[in-house]
């Protein structure tokens, strides 16, 4: 493994603690002196955004936070940018920072000026975030897709220059093959790359969603929906298992069964499934995630 891989595992700041910068004071717009490898103040109206930034969702409320502090102390850590041939500047890492410090109403701000292809500027864009935390789970999926698609990397590859472990990339990566809906939930925090985890062994996307919809209504613990998860697949082998092979296609819940199903859910304040099978038969599954929750179900039954 070579220096710069290694580096890339430790973090942005390891790529940048050999190159023997430099501090300059301020850039001097007439007389464009901005050598790479120095750390000036750069004028924010000239600095391009970064087009391979992984991170898409900035929290308002956290920026507003970020600009008033800037406003009060100002840009403690420089962003970082690269000279491009036409010695124009764009923004490897610090979006949040620069997006901040211009609604503080700063003019300009500390940059660390560095030479990066297109390659290296995505890798440290992905580095510098991750290592933040401040990419969300989906986002942290497709920058890892982004990498391996526009770079031809392997999941090894990739585990080798990010410094993160092969089961770990292929578990980001397979929260891409979740529905739209959970992949929204994951954006917006409702639930944790946990509870997405524990959903992927499920494969129908009707169910998926049914069992997403039950664990937000019921605030599950991802070892709760884990219980859940493994249940559901233990019922759906055994279903298998018991139809003759010449019948061995899903028989589908009708309409009214639906409704039915719907109600209890809603009286038991859980998830229920009915499941048909040959000759007008069939069950009525009723799910619980604890003792308490089974001691709920079964005081409502005797009641009614």
């Amino acid at each position: 493994m070579n220096a710069k891989k290694k580096a890339l595992g430790k973090g942005l700041g390891a790529l940048l603690d050999n190159s023997g910068a430099e501090t300059q004071p301020t850039y001097d717009v007439e007389k464009d002196l901005l050598p790479t490898g120095t750390i000036g103040k750069v004028p924010i109206d000239i600095i391009e955004t970064n087009p391979h930034q992984p991170r898409s969702d900035f929290d308002e409320e956290a920026l507003n936070d970020l600009a008033a502090s800037i406003k009060e102390q100002g840009i403690i850590q420089p962003i970082t940018l690269r000279k491009l041939e036409d010695n124009r500047l764009q923004l490897i890492s610090g979006e949040r920072r620069l997006k901040a410090a211009r609604m503080a109403g700063l003019t300009d701000l500390p940059a660390y000026i560095i030479v990066a292809d297109d390659h290296s500027m995505l890798e440290m864009a992905i580095v510098e975030n991750i290592q933040r935390e401040n990419l969300n789970p989906v986002e942290i999926a497709l920058g890892y897709k982004q990498l391996i698609q526009d770079y031809n990397l392997t999941q090894e590859n990739l585990s080798e220059r990010l410094g993160k472990s092969r089961p770990s990339i292929a578990n980001y990566l397979r929260i891409l093959n979740l529905p739209g809906e959970i992949q929204l939930g994951l954006r917006q925090d409702l639930i944790s790359i946990g509870h997405a985890k524990a959903l992927l062994p499920l494969e129908d996307v009707q169910t998926l969603l049914e069992v997403y919809q039950d664990t937000l209504a019921q605030n599950l613990s991802v070892r709760e929906l884990e219980e859940i998860v493994k249940q559901i697949i233990t019922d759906n082998k055994t279903e298998e298992k018991d139809k003759p092979e010449t019948l061995n296609k899903k028989k589908q819940v009708t309409e009214e069964q639906k409704a039915f199903q719907q109600e209890l859910a809603k009286k038991f304040d859980t998830r229920v499934s009915i499941k048909n099978k040959t000759g007008g038969k069939g069950s009525i599954v009723i799910n619980f995630g604890s003792k308490e929750e089974f001691d709920k179900i079964v005081k409502k039954l005797k009641d009614s």
